[in-house]
């Protein structure tokens, strides 16, 4: 059975993010953070660019892909 649902911007929003997320993830060490935002739907953080997320931003992380550089080398 197959099931169709429209496209809205937010869900586009969201995979735009996603996939930004996991082409950043590749090359870097911190974790990638797709953060819900009621003005520009969904976005991309860099946990590198915050230290710490703040809890204002970290309240609103919906998916996080975790970095795949290692630092073992």
């Amino acid at each position: 059975m197959a099931y169709f649902a429209s496209c809205t911007a937010s869900s586009r929003s969201y995979f735009e993010a996603l996939e930004l997320a996991e082409r950043r993830a590749l090359h870097s060490y911190f974790d990638q953070h797709i953060v819900a935002d009621e003005e520009l739907g969904y976005i991309a953080l860099d946990e590198g660019d915050y230290c710490a997320l703040p809890a204002h931003l970290a309240a609103r992380v919906v998916h996080t892909i975790h970095g795949s550089m290692l630092d073992e080398f």
